[in-house]
């Protein structure tokens, strides 16, 4: 309903920002992990949103980034993970370090998350791990032409299950050489898929 709200930054309480615009001022819940952040009171800001109408009300929350917006929706991917439990683990760790726990198998770090039990960190790693889409400036540095021209061909083939890490490589390998454009795009999305099907890519 709300994908994006600019205005500007009045105060907080508690987990929730007060923001803004024009004669409305909203309480959006932001998983805010430097009080530094809380000294732009009186300036413009912008936020990713995400609305969630439970059973007795509504809660807005609010992200620095679309990417970190992404990864809250991800976390409630997770059995017995829900938008309170996924707002706070964004609360006590950058999304960077959360995916790099995960790709990196780090059970040990992840159960030191607040809210996270090793049950939960089970549940993580095998939901998650190697199929967090990378975070522009938090979650890992892609190859340039990965990390541009060919988004949404990761972005598509992720989705299908495939390992981020292998995504990446494919197509970093097989895009070298291919021009800009949506039918070039359509054939390095077939070729990719090919490749990460059959195997022939490993």
């Amino acid at each position: 309903m709300f994908n994006r709200i600019r205005g500007i930054l009045n105060g907080h309480a508690d987990d929730a920002l007060h923001v803004a615009t024009g004669a409305i001022e909203w309480e959006i819940f932001v998983p805010v992990r430097d009080p530094a952040f809380f000294s732009r009171v009186g300036e413009e800001i912008e936020l990713y949103t995400w609305l969630h109408h439970y059973e007795d009300g509504m809660r807005l929350y609010g992200f620095i980034s679309a990417p970190e917006r992404q990864l809250f929706l991800d976390l409630q991917k997770v059995e017995g993970i829900g938008p309170r439990q996924a707002f706070k683990i964004l609360q006590g760790i950058a999304p960077r370090a959360l995916a790099t726990m995960l790709d990196t198998s780090d059970l040990v770090s992840l159960q030191k998350i607040p809210g996270i039990g090793p049950k939960t960190a089970q549940k993580m790693m095998l939901a998650l791990k190697g199929k967090l889409i990378a975070l522009e400036g938090e979650v890992g540095v892609p190859a340039p032409a990965v990390q541009g021209r060919f988004r949404d061909v990761i972005r598509a083939l992720i989705e299908m299950g495939f390992d981020r890490r292998e995504v990446e490589r494919v197509v970093a390998q097989l895009g070298a050489d291919v021009q800009e454009g949506p039918e070039s795009e359509k054939e390095l999305f077939r070729k990719a898929l090919l490749e990460l099907s059959t195997g022939a890519g490993a």
